[in-house]
């Protein structure tokens, strides 16, 4: 009873935690810094979870007093943002930015003498990104929100793809452009569609890295599911994660120059874009969604599969045949009433026939013949 009592209070406390802090699925984690309250939206790794706990528990922005630190954090991260100036308006937005992804990214603070020699600066102050060996500048008139900048551009240009971070892309508004390839297959057709995207991430990333992300997926099963369609493998596809759009292309692409080319045709409308978020395709979705669920299960356990659909069709045509049986016999017995009535009153009409026939006392039946109509009237004369 003790324990019980114990379990409801420990319950009663879980219940009331989760409702103070907005948690609506399990597991969820939070790390809450004073009167804030962090969501871990990463990979479920140690790594990646201590990485975290470690970003955030720190100061929100930290400085970079020196060249030499400014190099370590290069080589530590992959991705980092730097506002570079004094005190203004833009480092005002700049802090908070930094208190809403702080969960994703570091920021830091740098005077103009500390930033490396080869960024070159228009004005100042500025908002910088480094990834990918190189670095880009915040443009308030071409980036708009400075948060959905940052937000845009917290990614490295290529990445190695799954579901996780597909999902977490689609909040950038950038389209993916995705390599679809075994990764255990060594066939030189597999390997260039890979080289080809790299190197116009690469090559091409001033033209396109506000509009475009890169990179690869191992296998074709979730894009499968993404497209409700079966994709060839090798293959190149354009995905929208935002409204479930994609492109493909109706030929081979060959080299560097056709994927550029389809990334244009893409940028001007020519590509139709297939799929989407439309109440047709919202439908098609629950279709394929079910239909997958019930292959998967046929796939994984074939007996569980069996007794999950066929105990309700069985009870369903239990049922049916139960109903069929019941207006079957129903309708038997009202047609033998009908019957029976019907011969009970010719019986009846038979029986009063003869009745009419039998004399009232009793002997042999005469029948009266009528006689001439003059014989008639002689005897009246």
């Amino acid at each position: 009873m003790a324990a019980w009592k114990s379990w409801t209070a420990l319950r009663l406390c879980a219940t009331g935690i989760a409702s103070e802090f907005g948690v609506r699925g399990y597991p969820t984690i939070k790390l809450l810094k004073g009167d804030l309250a962090y969501n871990y939206r990463g990979p479920r790794t140690k790594d990646d979870i201590i990485e975290f706990a470690h970003r955030v528990s720190g100061a929100l922005i930290r400085p970079l007093p020196s060249q030499q630190m400014f190099e370590h954090m290069q080589k530590r991260h992959r991705v980092f943002f730097v506002y570079v100036g004094g005190e203004s308006p833009l480092k005002e937005k700049y802090i908070d930015a930094a208190s809403e992804l702080i969960v994703y990214t570091y920021f830091f603070s740098a005077s103009e003498e500390v930033v490396p020699e080869y960024v070159t600066l228009k004005e100042m102050p500025a908002v910088l990104v480094f990834k990918d060996e190189t670095y880009f500048v915040y443009d308030e008139y071409e980036d708009g929100d400075l948060s959905s900048w940052i937000n845009r551009e917290r990614f490295q240009n290529y990445l190695a793809m799954d579901g996780f971070l597909l999902y977490e892309l689609g909040d950038t508004g950038k389209l993916v452009a995705l390599a679809v390839i075994d990764e255990k297959n060594t066939s030189v057709e597999h390997t260039r569609l890979k080289s080809i995207i790299q190197e116009v991430a690469r090559d091409y990333r001033d033209l396109f890295h506000r509009d475009f992300q890169f990179g690869h997926m191992d296998g074709n099963d979730y894009i499968n599911t993404l497209l409700m369609d079966e994709l060839t493998v090798p293959t190149v596809v354009v995905l929208n994660t935002s409204n479930q759009q994609y492109f493909l292309l109706d030929r081979q692409i060959k080299n560097v120059e056709d994927m550029v080319q389809f990334i244009n045709n893409i940028l001007d409308g020519t590509v139709e874009a297939q799929g989407g978020d439309s109440i047709l395709q919202r439908l098609k979705r629950i279709v394929f969604d079910a239909k997958s669920t019930i292959v998967s299960i046929f796939k994984s356990s074939p007996l569980m599969g069996c007794f999950l659909f066929g105990l309700p069709l069985g009870v369903i045509s239990i049922m049916c045949y139960g109903i069929y049986t019941a207006d079957t016999d129903g309708g038997y017995i009202e047609e033998r009433y009908e019957v029976s009535k019907s011969e009970n009153e010719n019986q009846e009409q038979i029986e009063e026939s003869k009745e009419q026939q039998e004399p009232s006392s009793g002997g042999s039946v005469v029948p009266t013949v009528q006689e001439p109509k003059d014989v008639l009237e002689k005897k009246k004369d």
